[in-house]
């Protein structure tokens, strides 16, 4: 979105395209256009948690791809590889610290 910002700094005008008026471009998810748009995520949480289920589903995906040799890891852009490799370590911290837990509940 692009905004149109009062003497103060603050949003006063936001539109869709760039126009002479509105030549900021800020994120549509950015706090401060959120702020000046009511206060209210532009996804409802249900979305949200569709999405983060989704994430999930495309993750294993692409392991499942990739063990079957019908693409390869390094097929993937840089960034994308960062992202899952990131992923899959938080994963299995994850995994690592629920064990620790358990085993200590046994005690």
């Amino acid at each position: 979105m692009y905004v149109k910002r009062d003497a103060s700094g603050g949003i006063e005008m936001v539109s869709r395209e760039a126009r002479a008026d509105c030549s900021e471009w800020l994120d549509a998810d950015s706090p401060e256009l959120v702020a000046f748009l009511g206060g209210e995520a532009a996804e409802p949480a249900a979305l949200q948690a569709s999405d983060l289920e989704l994430v999930r589903v495309l993750e294993d995906l692409v392991e499942v791809l990739t063990d079957k040799g019908v693409i390869r890891f390094t097929d993937l852009p840089d960034a994308a590889q960062k992202k899952l490799l990131g992923r899959k370590d938080l994963r299995a911290s994850a995994q690592r610290l629920s064990l620790v837990e358990d085993d200590e509940g046994l005690l």
